[in-house]
């Protein structure tokens, strides 16, 4: 006989390919003097078709020993009744094959697949598959066999099933009854493999399986199947459900039951939408039991479920907001905010008991954000923006002392340098094409530094309409914001920038110190400048053209708009920083060292020369910089644009006035003393000279108080001219990542509550909470992420966000991306809606009023390197971040309770009192308990009791916040919608298990680094959320010890 051995033994290692059976069996040849004491050799076995692989030991991957054919020979129990075992015994007289199950039940198994794996077994089944072939042609239509049988020349039309963009196509659950397995007397572990049937092509695709029930003849399986909209399916689409016994789940050995084929037509036709169908073994010999198969229909308001009475099924939509997100997300309109945010909806549906009988039908969604490299991209372009415009500012400062101008001309050229490095970033990220999210393993690629990791929304929509209790549940998960490819060797950015206002406050005898407040406020300084300046001089414009066009009306609406913003530019300069940094600047000047040097030798030698030719040039210089410094010159210049201001009320009121008075003029005077010129004084002419004298005042405060506050900025380099950019540059990256998620959190937010007034009202009153869950661990590396993460999550208390309507005709494609504008620390977003979803918003939203988020972070580390760090280390940073954060908290509660009543939270079921949950915070924090988690179950409470966003994330928000973000969803199913607590564990393992079993290997880590797939999905099989600090430690020893014996 000839045969390929390396094919052979390539197809007998590989994982890729399914095999009817496999385990470990113990072997040996079969003779007559064989005993039992003799030794046998344990060896993985696997089948597949009439070939038996027996391995060279118990691993799967060890390569064959044997191959056995499965022709022209007899499977027999072996006649000793003591030990679970068979015997292949050949036809042809040569030595048979002694085989030794683990258990009896085993044995009978693989008796069962090794007696049909054979021709004479594969000819019984094609008869059997013939026949029913030849059933269903008998029973369908003439122009329903094109359905079964494969036209590759002629394409018949397919009935779409998908009713609305956002919805999915079909989702159905799954039931089996009257299972029978070969031992009649074993209760099989049941799961079933959904596999679909192409209607045009035939061809089969491997779809999704549900979770394994355990010792039960009739399993009800809490997960179904759900058919994203984009998915090909139609009513002539054919699925094709097989059930499996699973022997050794470690193993996942399994044994063939049965399997059912139905068209979707006839499940859609069919009454209550519910099929029964038997489940027919390969040789059609008899039937192994039956398979339920029942159409869910979430979001629509059907008359009854399954499993209940007529009078019990109708009900309303709760209070919540699960309504008001189905009918938002199908709100009429071709544009959807929605589409141009999200993509690559993974979709899963379970439904699950309650604990008064009734049934939940619960859909779990993750998606993708184009967020992760769309506001990326915009922030750099204003980066790049931001420091061009800083450069020319240094070069407009104007003379400097050379210890200055060194300064000044080192800092432009690392400034240019760090514009350049932005140019390639943005350079690279516009080439970027391929998934719209940043896998795990990426997260040291240079080019991509500036992109969140794994960004995505998990969303669960919960339906219960016999209880009155839907619900949408929203969680953002994101990789700790931090500058990876910077690495923590001296820490992250909350260290970096302590150990850096240190430095330069031991270097304040070369520069001058403004501390972290004072240069935030000259950046705000500087970005009132930038966008007042342009309204001031618009609105002083409007006022001569409704001069000119003698409007009154108009001259009004004028003059107030100018009079709120020209106040708010003379507020803004009203610090004494500004004043300080006018003296400090006029001392940097030439002129005043060449003076105090000249007054020093005036001192030194008594002569009045010198101090002539001073004088003289001083007189002679017409730069305001280099006379004598002035300090009341500035708040008479600063004092000038409120009086010009002031001048140009009293002209409007005086001209209103007239105006008022001209029909009385003109009824008691003669027609010879009216004229154009006399009638009243002309608005333009008296106007004009006061609206030029304000633009000159502003343009002159503006001059020196920009050129002060870029002075200021110029100093926050002093000390270290590198370490100080080599800052900026770790702030941007992780500040970018950061927003990214803000921004897909409030988008979702707004979209999901854009019908909920109590929701609109709070967020232009108070502004929205913003919740941040870490798991990071105090150890290692993972410090360096804590600290840079709480830095960016402190930054986003500086955005803003702007609701715009968007002007989109219906030709044009939809482009509803959120666009980016400010510098840094002062940035607004701009929240793009259609003109039909914009008409909903209050008033106060429509006219433009920013929307303020108040972030706040609390971490608990959970891992294995965070009880190291409890036992052995140190744990300060997390507490200080806690205790901080419940302070942000605190303030924002005391905000809301000032200003609001309870009226516009969501109506929850569990009436928990919010100021019992901060109590409890409270107390939680200070008891400083190891691992104490609840802490992040109260403040997820806390926030979703005050219409924030939760965010979750660990290093890559992948393993720690998968296991996170599916307990929270079991709480909140047991909680607020009355889950039994018998399947609470059943359920949350059903959430964690692989969505798709065979797309995952053996070897594959979910928190390594070679990871290309969306792993921040929470559909990843992991150990517990939760081990035991005792066990982890007694686990870390054993661990030691094993390694010690290993390499002595």
């Amino acid at each position: 006989m000839k045969f390929n051995s390396a094919e052979l033994s390539s197809f007998a290692q590989s994982t890729s390919f399914y095999f009817e059976k496999e385990g470990v069996l113990k072997t040996r040849k079969s003779t007559t003097k064989w005993r039992r004491h003799q030794e046998l050799i344990e060896r993985w076995c696997r089948l597949k078709g009439n070939l038996l692989f027996l391995m060279k030991n118990r691993s799967c991957t060890s390569g064959p020993a044997e191959v056995i054919v499965l022709e022209r020979c007899s499977i027999l129990e072996y006649g000793d009744s003591k030990w679970p075992a068979l015997t292949i015994t050949f036809q042809s007289g040569e030595p048979g094959i002694y085989l030794e199950a683990a258990s009896k039940s085993d044995c009978e198994d693989w008796i069962a697949a090794l007696q049909e794996a054979n021709s004479e077994g594969l000819q019984r089944r094609i008869a059997y598959l013939q026949q029913l072939i030849m059933e269903i042609k008998d029973n369908a239509s003439p122009d329903e066999v094109h359905q079964i049988l494969p036209l590759p020349e002629i394409q018949s039309p397919l009935i779409d099933i998908s009713k609305f963009l956002f919805e999915p196509k079909l989702e159905f659950s799954l039931a089996c009854k009257e299972l029978v397995t070969a031992p009649r007397d074993r209760k099989p572990n049941a799961f079933v493999q959904i596999t679909v049937i192409n209607p045009t092509h035939q061809s089969l695709t491997r779809y999704s399986n549900t979770e394994t029930v355990e010792g039960t003849r009739d399993p009800v399986f809490l997960t179904g199947a759900a058919f994203p909209p984009g998915y090909p399916i139609y009513e002539e689409t054919r699925v094709k459900l097989t059930v499996y016994d699973v022997k050794e789940k470690s193993q996942d050995t399994r044994s063939f039951l049965g399997s059912a084929t139905f068209a979707i037509r006839d499940l859609l036709n069919s009454e209550e939408q519910t099929l029964t169908i038997n489940l027919s073994p390969l040789d059609g010999s008899s039937i192994v039991g039956t398979i339920v198969v029942s159409n869910l229909k979430m979001g629509e308001n059907e008359n009854e479920e399954v499993d209940q009475t007529p009078s019990e099924a109708t009900s309303e939509k709760s209070p919540l907001h699960g309504s008001v997100l189905h009918r938002a997300i199908n709100d009429a309109g071709k544009f959807s905010l929605l589409d141009s945010v999200f993509k690559n909806i993974i979709w899963k549906v379970y439904r699950l008991p309650t604990a008064n009988g009734r049934w939940l039908c619960v859909r779990e969604q993750m998606a993708e954000s184009t967020l992760s490299f769309h506001i990326p991209k915009q922030l750099i372009e204003l980066f790049i923006q931001e420091d061009t415009r800083r450069l020319q500012d240094l070069e407009e400062l104007g003379e400097l002392s050379s210890h200055w101008d060194t300064l000044r001309k080192n800092v432009t050229l690392h400034y240019q340098q760090m514009i350049n490095s932005y140019q390639e970033v943005l350079a690279e990220l516009n080439k970027f094409s391929g998934s719209s999210f940043k896998a795990s393993c990426s997260r040291r690629e240079k080019k991509l530094e500036f992109v969140p990791v794994n960004l995505h929304l998990q969303r669960m929509q919960i339906q219960n309409n016999s209880a009155k209790t839907d619900g949408v549940y929203d969680v953002v998960t994101i990789g700790a914001p931090a500058a990876h490819i910077r690495g923590f060797r001296n820490g992250g950015l909350r260290r970096q920038l302590y150990r850096f206002e240190g430095e330069k406050r031991n270097s304040a005898y070369q520069y001058i110190y403004y501390s972290p407040e004072d240069t935030s406020k000259a950046k705000e300084v500087i970005t009132n400048i930038y966008k007042l300046h342009p309204r001031i001089l618009s609105n002083t414009d409007l006022l001569l053209a409704a001069a000119r066009h003698h409007s009154s009306d108009s001259l009004k609406d004028s003059l107030k708009t100018l009079s709120e913003i020209t106040e708010q530019f003379v507020h803004t300069f009203e610090d004494q920083l500004v004043r300080s940094a006018l003296l400090a600047l006029h001392k940097a000047r030439p002129s005043y060292v060449n003076k105090k040097c000249s007054t020093l030798v005036n001192n030194l030698e008594g002569t009045e020369d010198q101090s002539e030719n001073s004088e003289r040039r001083s007189s002679k210089d017409s730069i305001p910089h280099h006379a004598e410094y002035d300090e009341e010159d500035w708040d008479r210049v600063w004092v000038n644009v409120g009086k010009s201001l002031n001048c140009i009320i009293a002209m409007v009121d005086r001209l209103l006035e007239q105006n008022d008075c001209r029909p009385e003029c003109e009824s008691n005077s003669s027609p010879a003393d009216q004229s154009p010129s006399s009638a009243c004084d002309d608005w333009y002419e008296g106007l004009y000279p006061l609206a030029v004298t304000l633009k000159d005042c502003v343009n002159e405060v503006i001059n020196r108080a920009k050129k002060a506050m870029v002075f200021v900025l110029l100093q926050d380099c002093g000390s270290n001219i590198p370490q100080a950019l080599a800052l900026h540059q770790r702030r941007d990256i992780v500040f970018s990542q950061a927003l990214a998620g803000l921004v897909c959190g409030f988008v979702i937010k707004l979209h999901t509550c854009l019908h909920d007034p109590g929701f609109l009202l709070q967020l232009h009153t108070v502004g929205l909470l913003v919740q941040f869950e870490g798991l990071l661990s105090t150890y290692s590396e993972e410090i360096g992420m804590l600290e840079d993460m709480s830095v960016a999550i402190t930054d986003l208390q500086k955005v803003s966000f702007k609701v715009v309507e968007a002007h989109l005709e219906e030709s044009a494609n939809a482009d509803l991306s959120p666009l980016v504008t400010g510098i840094r620390d002062f940035y607004t977003v701009e929240v793009q809606l259609p003109s039909k979803l914009f008409e909903v918003l209050p008033q106060v939203i429509k006219d433009g009023k920013l929307l303020r988020v108040h972030p706040v972070f609390f971490n608990i580390g959970i891992n294995e390197q965070q009880t190291l760090a409890e036992r052995f280390g140190d744990i300060s940073l997390q507490e200080i971040i806690n205790q901080e954060n419940l302070k942000l908290l605190h303030k924002y509660y005391k905000s809301f309770q000032e200003k609001l009543s309870t009226d516009c939270l969501p109506r929850l079921q569990t009436q928990i009192d919010l100021k019992e949950l901060f109590q409890s915070l409270s107390e939680n924090i200070q008891a400083r308990k190891r691992k104490n988690v609840e802490i992040l179950k109260i403040t997820a409470s806390i926030c979703r009791r005050l219409n924030g966003i939760r965010f979750t994330s660990c290093k890559s928000a992948k393993d720690r916040t998968s296991m996170s973000v599916t307990l929270e969803q079991c709480v909140i199913l047991q909680e607020e919608h009355s889950l039994h607590p018998d399947y609470f564990v059943r359920a949350l393992d059903c959430m964690r298990s692989s969505y798709a079993k065979e797309s995952l290997n053996d070897t594959d880590d979910p928190e390594t680094d070679c990871d290309n797939r969306p792993t921040s999905s929470h559909f990843y099989p992991v150990a517990l959320l939760l081990v035991s600090s005792h066990l982890l430690v007694v686990w870390l020893i054993l661990s030691l010890a094993l390694l010690l014996a290993k390499y002595q």
